[in-house]
């Protein structure tokens, strides 16, 4: 009798078709399965355009790129596997594009002698080197040894003397570019973010509850302490008084 109750077949995602974009859920793809077995053009883009819309309800971050809508339609053509025969308002997508490649990102494979300063640090010593004008080019020397110092100061988190930006800038020059040894160079300092700043605050926010605490107990003591003194000279005078009657 108990195999008789047993149902022959169980639905397993195992035995269902393949998902084609999971992102819609397969109840999408029974959809345009469904649709792309009517037998009007009429009613399959009637049931076509119900499901653009709830394929724009199910993923509403597609509303952020540009052309969402395009791109629904495209998703209509890829879970039908290219065989509805409806209107739509874009071109079809070819199945070829699909698996076309994109092409390799070439990326720069350049090697800097200095990173913390960067490569825009080398691009401007190409440019002042190709610079005449010598007023010209003593300001624009200076205001790269300036960038230096604040990159070197925000990438090591500490300070530096004006003569290792000097020796840095003459060195990545090729010996080309340098300034006086008597000129000073704009102060920097390291300031922390303010995230670091919110975290030292609430250490020593920390520490100075916890000293204040500690010397309210300590007065807390000091006042039993008190009290207790008072109580026994109390009780002293009592006894000494008891003592003699006039």
């Amino acid at each position: 009798m108990a195999k008789e109750n047993t149902p022959a077949n169980f639905d397993y995602n195992s035995t269902r078709n393949k998902l084609i974009l999971s992102e819609y859920g397969r109840n999408v793809q029974n959809m345009v399965k469904y649709i792309v077995a009517l037998p009007t053009k009429e009613e399959r883009n009637r049931y076509a355009q119900v499901v653009i819309d709830l394929m724009g309800f199910l993923n509403p971050h597609l509303r952020d790129v540009a052309d969402f809508k395009h791109k629904l339609w495209d998703h209509l053509h890829i879970i039908s596997d290219y065989q509805i025969d409806v209107d739509s308002p874009y071109p079809k997508p070819l199945p070829e594009a699909a698996h076309i490649k994109p092409a390799p990102l070439n990326y720069p494979h350049q090697r800097i002698k200095y990173k913390h300063y960067g490569k825009t640090i080398e691009l401007m010593i190409e440019k002042a080197k190709a610079i005449e004008e010598p007023e010209r080019k003593r300001h624009m020397i200076q205001a790269i040894a300036n960038f230096m110092k604040m990159a070197y100061v925000q990438w090591n988190k500490d300070s530096v003397s004006d003569e290792s930006i000097l020796s840095d800038l003459y060195a990545l020059s090729g010996g080309t570019l340098k300034l006086e040894e008597n000129i000073n160079l704009n102060r920097v300092d390291f300031r922390p973010n303010n995230f670091q700043q919110n975290n030292t605050n609430n250490n020593n926010r920390g520490r100075n509850n916890n000293q204040n605490n500690q010397n309210r107990g300590g007065g807390s003591g000091g006042r039993q302490n008190n009290n207790q003194n008072r109580n026994n000279n109390q009780n002293r005078n009592r006894n000494n008084g008891g003592a003699k009657k006039y």
